[in-house]
């Protein structure tokens, strides 16, 4: 299967309610609409995958100073074609921009959906967030993609970072509480 038909298929899985549903069904006529709509290239906007990494027993996520941005962010970015799945996107995405080895990906699938603009030649990111456990004892180290990278108690996150990403802390932990183990991508 290829990464277009396996963003296809994690996203009509998907089950967001609201906003989250408008968002997916967005997704799937971009995908329907564009070949090319897991790259990079593609000028309407394209998929990208993101992973809140998490330390569950320290109740703490790692963010990133986004280098481009400036802001606080989770870690993630463009698919590539060597991913397999959208999954692996995503925890490849974590693992490269927090130097973390040995991450696993919660739950069985994304935790939410976020699009927002970006700057020309393309429209539109449309990230599709999951979360990733941080085994004990993990070390981060900082990425050339980052300004700096930090722990962050989980009601320090709305002081730093924008309501996508405070979203994505509060849904992470909300989801948490249903899903006892942890699955690769």
């Amino acid at each position: 299967m290829n990464l277009h038909d396996d963003a296809a298929l994690v996203l009509k899985a998907y089950e967001g309610t609201g906003h989250q549903a408008e968002l997916r069904d967005a997704y799937l006529d971009h995908l329907a609409a564009h070949p090319d709509g897991m790259w990079k290239a593609c000028g309407a906007g394209h998929i990208t995958a993101s992973a809140l990494v998490v330390d569950v027993e320290r109740g703490r996520v790692l963010l990133t100073l986004h280098k481009k941005l400036g802001m606080w962010l989770q870690m993630g970015g463009h698919c590539e074609p060597g991913d397999g799945s959208l999954a692996a996107a995503a925890l490849r995405e974590a693992t490269e921009e927090s130097g973390i080895e040995g991450l696993t990906l919660l739950g069985g699938g994304p935790v939410t959906l976020d699009r927002h603009a970006i700057p020309a030649p393309c429209n539109w990111h449309l990230d599709v967030q999951y979360a990733a456990l941080a085994p004990a004892g993990a070390v981060e180290a900082i990425s050339e993609e980052s300004l700096d990278l930090r722990w962050f108690a989980y009601d320090e996150v709305a002081a730093v970072a924008d309501a996508s990403v405070v979203r994505l802390v509060e849904s992470t932990r909300a989801g948490r509480a249903g899903k006892s183990s942890p699955s690769g991508g």
